[in-house]
């Protein structure tokens, strides 16, 4: 496994743990406790910061993009796992660094995560709603 691919699984669990606590723990203490469990192997953990980091600082503005991007889904009704792994696919296509992870990049990483994670729908889902996005910055 990549060490992005593990900084992006680290980073979604840590979200989802903090997203399942209806975000009243600390997510810095969260970060830390997966990085020693499940990255021990992580050379450089900079990548799960700044996913987790730019993700919280640009959470509103991801979140009202989720909501036009999939209106049938109140962001409520998405599922736990489904809703962080849009936000990591988000985060990574609108404010990430396009030469160091190519759009589709995003894309596809936010697919498998969902796979991994999520119900039998989620990589069908997550794939939709990215696409939609895609499509619409890709039209600027």
């Amino acid at each position: 496994m990549s060490s992005r691919h593990l900084s992006r699984s680290i980073a979604m669990q840590s979200l989802y743990e903090w997203d399942f606590s209806a975000k009243k723990v600390d997510l810095e203490k969260i970060v830390e406790k997966n990085i020693r469990e499940f990255g021990p192997g992580l050379e450089d953990a900079s990548f799960v910061w700044q996913l987790v980091t730019g993700i919280v600082q640009n959470l509103k503005e991801i979140d009202k993009i989720i909501e036009k991007a999939a209106p049938e889904w109140p962001i409520d009704q998405i599922t736990i796992i489904d809703r962080n792994v849009l936000r990591i696919g988000l985060y990574e296509l609108l404010f990430g660094d396009r030469e160091a992870v190519p759009p589709k990049v995003a894309i596809n990483e936010a697919i498998e995560l969902a796979k991994s994670f999520g119900g039998e729908s989620s990589g069908k889902f997550i794939n939709g709603v990215l696409g939609t996005v895609y499509k619409e910055i890709e039209k600027k």
